[in-house]
Parts: structure tokens; sequence; C-alpha cells
């Protein structure tokens, strides 16, 4: 599976308030939470951030609490996979369960720049800077992690197999 897009490059620390502000939690519609993703971070995002876009950011993407709202919100908004230098770990398990591509790539994370255009194999984990000819490497998640990616997250995934195996 591959994606290209552009990259809103954001700092280190990225906390799930930043993410989706405390004050949206009364939802869990992906619509609205997209509509106020990164909203304290960037007040344009939501309004300008495209299907197929990449978050980039530094290290422990996703710290504090451990709402599944915050990869809810990033998946709603279109962004087809978040890069970064670490993630925190429960983010990083909330992003697999409802199929978020993410990527812990430090080098990558360090030169991407706001603006540039990437592609993305996340088979294999390369990272493809159009704009100024990076090429960097993730480690790929295992075959079935990317099988729960392909069917839009753990539920789906579960739900498909029990299908097959009725």
């Amino acid at each position: 599976m591959r994606v290209k897009g552009r990259v809103w490059k954001f700092g280190n620390d990225v906390d799930t308030d930043l993410i989706i502000p405390a004050r949206y939690l009364n939802t869990t519609d992906p619509a609205e939470l997209a509509a106020h993703c990164m909203e304290d971070a960037d007040p344009s995002f939501a309004k300008k951030v495209a299907a197929g876009d990449i978050i980039v950011a530094g290290k422990n993407f996703g710290c504090g609490s451990s709402r599944e709202h915050a990869p809810i919100a990033i998946k709603g908004a279109g962004v087809a996979c978040v890069i970064a230098g670490s993630f925190a770990r429960i983010f990083y398990r909330n992003a697999i369960n409802i199929g978020l591509p993410i990527l812990e790539a430090p080098e990558a994370a360090e030169a991407l720049q706001d603006g540039d255009v990437v592609e993305i194999d996340l088979g294999s984990g390369t990272i493809k800077n159009l704009t100024r000819e990076g090429l960097y490497q993730a480690a790929p998640f295992p075959p079935f992690m990317q099988e729960i990616m392909q069917a839009g997250g753990l539920i789906n995934y579960v739900r498909e197999r029990m299908k097959n195996h009725a």
C-alpha cells in the first residue's frame, strides 16, 4: 500500500490534547472530531489538510491521555499516515486498532519539512521525499498488522476473519 501527500510538521511531545482538545470529547463522530483536529497546535489545520496528507512530528507523539479520539480525529481529517521519531505506547496501539498507519522513523521525522511532498510504501516502510529527494527507512509492520490497517482497523479485521471462517 502506497500513500502520497503533503507534510504537516509538528514538534516533540504532541499530546492528545493538542491532537483533539478535551472540549470536543463529547462525541466520537469522526467528522466532528476531524473538524477540530490539531486545532490548538494549528487553528487552520482542519480546514487546509487534504485527504492523503501526512503528519510528521518529533518524539513522543500522542503522549498524554489514552483517549482513542486522537487517532480517530487524525484519520477522520483524511491524514493517510503519521510519521514520528517515536510514539506514546497507548497512541500507537489506538492508531493500529482504528487502522491509522503510523511509522516510527526518527531520521525522516527530523529531515522532513512542512510542505514537502512524500511518498510512503507502507509495506516496506520506505519514505521518499519527492520535494528534496531524501530517502528514509522505517521499520515496516509485520504482515498481520498490515492486514489490520488494510481492513480499516481491528474490529473490521476481526469481522472479516470471522466471515471467512464461518
